[in-house]
């Protein structure tokens, strides 16, 4: 068993933790309903419960390099099953959130997939599905990786050749540029040049 040293705990991390998700971790008492209720606790290195412990006890790095924040399916399980109200799936989002700035990303193959899947949706407005397995097989070098399916898939409309036109794909466009701070001129906000 790994012990972990109970000095220095890193506050900055769990006031960081605590305004970005809106959750208090300290509510947590380790009754251990989140790790019993999670259907992926089987593949996890860290359970959920003891992501929360070791966020309450400021451990950024134990925290952050955990392969169970890219594993977390965000199904809720946790969050219902809290007898403290605590949504433990907005904590783990933003663990996983904030492990992806500090250029943590365990499970390489999860992080290419959510990278091609956000590329997808702000160039075409939603997912264009050969798009992001194109990007995700160039990404991983996954290039056989259920190929078989295609077959299936393709005469029943699921995997479309072309991008899918959306309306309002401009309201799309404008969430990533909010997401990246980069600033709106006139003409995005939807104003008319003149």
């Amino acid at each position: 068993m790994k012990t972990i040293s109970l000095q220095k705990p890193d506050s900055q991390f769990i006031r960081e933790v605590r305004e970005r998700s809106g959750q208090e971790p300290s509510h947590c008492y380790q009754c251990g309903n989140c790790t019993a209720g999670c259907p992926y606790n089987f593949a996890y290195d860290i359970p959920v419960s003891r992501i929360m412990r070791l966020l309450q006890l400021g451990r950024r790095e134990e925290v952050l390099q955990s392969k169970s924040l890219w594993l977390c399916a965000t199904c809720q399980s946790c969050t219902t099953r809290c007898p403290n109200q605590i949504d433990v799936a907005r904590v783990m989002d933003v663990l996983r959130h904030m492990a992806r700035e500090a250029g943590y990303a365990t499970e390489r193959n999860v992080k290419a997939f959510g990278d091609a899947f956000l590329e997808s949706v702000e160039k075409h407005g939603r997912v264009y599905e050969v798009g992001i397995l194109a990007s995700y097989v160039l990404k991983t070098g996954r290039f056989w990786t259920d190929v078989e399916l295609a077959p299936a898939m393709l005469p029943k409309g699921k995997l479309g050749l072309r991008p899918h036109t959306i309306q309002g794909a401009e309201h799309i466009a404008r969430i990533f540029r909010r997401y990246r701070g980069e600033p709106e001129s006139a003409e995005k906000n939807g104003g008319e040049k003149k």
